[in-house]
């Protein structure tokens, strides 16, 4: 591989500091909550900063030790920002300091009179208090080893800059087995929405977004590993639930899927038994049924459920049902859930199945990988900035451009949070709309399909 000219490129070192400039403006901001378009300013400016590195052509770009070097700078610069973004980090690391206590989160609520006693600075900053944790083992295993450690925050933080490293290599190595330019790499080594949702607000999804990425790399290696591969898809659950759905599209692409499902199986069953013994945990359901935020296709779908009165009906359906078999308390059972909002999300569950099913008739296990993630997000209820780590190394490695956008406009969902501002209808279509017309041009033009091909 060629190296770097020994006079670096003006125009290279300019929009790097055009990119990374204001990341380190925003570990200065005290309160970005309270500053949100500030911070969106400061985002974007490095946003921009991205976009001329991308087209800098410089052979900088290609270089591993450039490459992963401005990938843990920018990391580095945000580690010290509040996360006050999210109140996730703080139920982490509750959830964290109740298991290293020997108590079960799972069954405790941070409310719970058992955990009274316990009630600190951490408890006074979390939300939802009266739901146990939704958490899987593997994430409340890690936050129980922090919470072991004086700050705690940064020993945590610090474990997902490293475990995002290990995707970002990984990302790369996934970009050479396809022969393709390592240029494309930096938006997601380098995109400012990563490291904020990694280094400043403290994810946990990064556990199983790399785990992920292992998970498929080493199913691409020119020798797979098999075992290694479903390992790193249990850990993937363990972290955080949603690559379950992974699974049977990973097995297949194994050729081995018996033997994959099994040792997949295997270390996430020894592991959530304790959990799932008593019961699936009530926070569990909670989230599936009530957590609700900017889903791209839940949105539109509810209220149009809601202005046709598609309730209505059903429910007069019911009524006819209990005026001709007479069976009034079974039926009765169903009104609860005549509701526009759950109507939806059935509609969207069904979806999601069918999209899940689509991904096994796919060959190829990165495009088939991504476009998976990318569809069953388009089927939630709840998309967050920090929803976008699942999608992104995918479209990067085959180019989508129209995700790689979303993962800007994305954080435009901060500004209904905690700008006192409605996200419908505006907001919600400034971050949909152009993503959606982005998606159809490329299509039309042969582009932005999930394939390296």
């Amino acid at each position: 591989m060629s190296t770097p000219p020994a006079r670096p490129c003006v125009r290279f070192v300019a929009s790097l500091v055009l990119h990374l400039g204001p990341l380190v403006a925003l570990a200065a901001v005290s309160n970005p909550a309270g500053a949100v378009p500030a911070v969106l300013g400061l985002l974007g400016v490095s946003f921009g900063g991205l976009i001329l590195l991308s087209r800098s052509g410089d052979l900088r770009l290609r270089s591993l030790r450039w490459l992963m070097g401005v990938a843990l700078l920018g990391r580095l610069a945000l580690l010290p920002v509040e996360p006050v973004l999210s109140n996730d980090v703080w139920r982490y690391l509750w959830d964290g300091e109740v298991a290293a206590r020997g108590l079960d989160p799972y069954r405790l609520a941070p409310d719970a009179p058992e955990l009274i006693e316990y009630h600190d600075s951490v408890w006074e900053r979390l939300d939802h208090r009266s739901i146990p944790t939704v958490y899987p083992p593997l994430a409340i295993t890690a936050w129980s080893l922090v919470a072991r450690l004086p700050g705690a925050l940064w020993w945590w933080k610090l474990m997902l800059i490293i475990a995002d490293l290990v995707a970002c290599r990984w990302v790369i190595r996934l970009v050479d087995r396809e022969g393709l330019s390592r240029c494309r790499v930096i938006w997601y080594l380098w995109n400012p929405m990563v490291m904020l949702e990694v280094a400043g607000m403290g994810h946990v999804d990064a556990l199983g977004v790399a785990a992920s990425v292992l998970a498929v790399g080493w199913l691409q290696a020119k020798k797979p590993r098999i075992a290694h591969s479903a390992v790193a898809a249990a850990a993937g659950v363990l972290a955080k639930l949603g690559p379950i759905v992974a699974w049977p599209l990973w097995a297949r692409q194994s050729g081995r899927p018996q033997r994959y499902v099994l040792v997949a199986t295997s270390v996430a069953g020894l592991a959530l038994w304790p959990v799932l013994a008593p019961g699936l945990p009530s926070g569990w359901v909670t989230y599936a049924v009530s957590w609700e935020f900017n889903g791209p296709l839940y949105e539109p779908l509810w209220r149009s459920v809601d202005s046709i009165g598609l309730s209505q009906a059903l429910a007069s359906l019911v009524d006819s049902a209990k005026a001709t078999v007479g069976h009034h308390e079974m039926l009765n059972l169903l009104y609860p859930w005549l509701y526009p909002q759950f109507l939806a999300k059935a509609m969207l569950g069904v979806l999601a199945l069918v999209v899940i099913a689509r991904s096994l008739r796919r060959r190829e296990v990165v495009g088939a990988t991504g476009e998976l993630f990318a569809g069953l997000l388009l089927c939630s209820a709840t998309v967050y900035p920090w929803y976008l780590l699942w999608v992104l190394p995918w479209a990067v490695v085959v180019g989508h451009r129209a995700w790689i956008w979303l993962s800007g406009a994305i954080l435009l969902a901060y500004w209904p949070q905690f700008g006192g501002i409605d996200l419908w209808p505006w907001m919600y279509l400034a971050i949909w709309l152009p993503f959606l017309v982005l998606a159809v041009i490329d299509r039309r033009r042969g582009r932005g399909a999930w394939t390296t091909e």
